[in-house]
């Protein structure tokens, strides 16, 4: 069972798919590790480092050849495959529904694509969960960013030259990410508030010490969609919303937004007229700048300014985090092929719960119920 990881080619992508822990993991289950050269460079893991734990260096065709599995954290151009095996899989994030084209390339050369962001949020799936791992990572990023651009202090500092006010942040979309964009802006003194579409996450956010910001008039929504994410609102849903929204967002120095809904363009949660409520000085950051945006104006790495408000976000969040989001996702990819793994045959075999989620192409055909149709 040969397991090749190549150096991630997307433009702006720091990470890496293996790790030199999980590339002894790896190993000590009977497989052969092939890592490109500088493949781990950008995450600061050194082509040494690879060699140590046993892995096989060399250039991104050598280690492809005959190979088995490829990892990756972006999906691989099909043409970057050629001398892999046949049915080989490809385990990556793949953007589906926003990269067609290449699922069905994979398809037409007969490799089976592997979506990890398409793995199902059930219990035994959680230690493989990449959007999770890398979702926690960018919602602490958020805050940190934004507070270095906000150029002033989180928490209240009482000195002898006079009183300094804590900043207030409010994060909008408890998933993921908000809950650590919550925890990451509590431990930094801030005064932090909270607000999402699902009734359920109002415990979560006084759990971690934040004030739920909640519309209450409106009976009967609880926005919870399938895997735990957000639906979409009725109009008289999201009317009371932009109006609870606007009143409280005017009070606030930091703003980050979270929202995402799979598949779909990000819902827009602030407008122009919001922004120009805020006071001057206040940042917004957007963590579905990528996706579209939550933020009206909001430009993928970029500091946009608006009515004196400093509006931000990456493209690619997780990836100013290289190191840290390299070792959770190589783990997330490491436990997913450990869960399956054949002893005997020295190779991972998938279940049709998992399997069928996440496998996008097999046999020259795109089998993935969610892109049917």
């Amino acid at each position: 069972m040969r397991i090749a990881v190549l150096k991630e080619q997307a433009a702006g992508e720091t990470r890496v798919a293996a790790t030199p822990e999980t590339v002894k993991k790896l190993s000590a289950l009977g497989a052969t590790l092939a890592v490109e050269t500088g493949a781990g460079e950008s995450a600061a893991i050194s082509d040494d480092a690879f060699r140590d734990a046993g892995a096989e260096l060399g250039s991104a065709a050598a280690v492809v050849k005959d190979a088995d599995i490829v990892m990756g954290v972006q999906a691989p151009d099909v043409s970057a495959l050629a001398g892999a095996k046949k049915g080989a899989w490809v385990a990556a994030v793949f953007d589906p529904f926003g990269q067609a084209d290449r699922v069905k390339a994979y398809a037409d050369a007969g490799y089976e694509a592997l979506a990890m962001e398409f793995m199902p949020r059930i219990t035994r799936a959680q230690s493989m969960d990449v959007l999770s791992s890398q979702s926690n990572l960018s919602g602490y990023k958020a805050v940190i960013s934004a507070g270095d651009v906000y150029g002033r202090a989180f928490p209240m500092m009482m000195t002898a030259a006079g009183t300094i006010s804590a900043a207030k942040v409010f994060v909008m979309g408890v998933g993921v990410a908000g809950l650590q964009a919550i925890a990451t802006a509590k431990r930094l003194g801030a005064q932090v508030s909270a607000t999402d579409v699902r009734s359920a996450t109002k415990e979560q956010i006084m759990s971690l010490g934040a004030k739920p910001v909640f519309v209450e008039s409106v009976e009967g929504i609880e926005g919870e969609g399938s895997g735990g994410y957000a639906t979409e609102m009725s109009e008289e849903y999201q009317k009371a919303q932009a109006e609870l929204v606007s009143a409280h967002i005017a009070k606030q120095d930091i703003v980050i937004t979270t929202a995402l809904i799979p598949g779909r363009a990000a819902p827009r949660l602030i407008s122009d007229a919001q922004i120009a409520t805020m006071r001057q000085g206040s940042v917004i950051f957007d963590l579905a700048v990528a996706q579209g945006g939550n933020v009206e104006g909001s430009v993928a790495d970029q500091i946009v300014e608006k009515h004196g408000v400093k509006i931000m976000g990456y493209s690619n969040t997780p990836a100013h985090l290289a190191a840290d989001a390299s070792a959770l996702f190589a783990r997330n990819l490491f436990n997913f092929l450990n869960a399956f793994w054949d002893a005997e045959r020295k190779a991972p075999e998938l279940d049709e719960e998992i399997g069928d989620a996440i496998r996008l192409t097999k046999d020259g055909a795109i089998v993935n119920e969610r892109l049917k149709g």
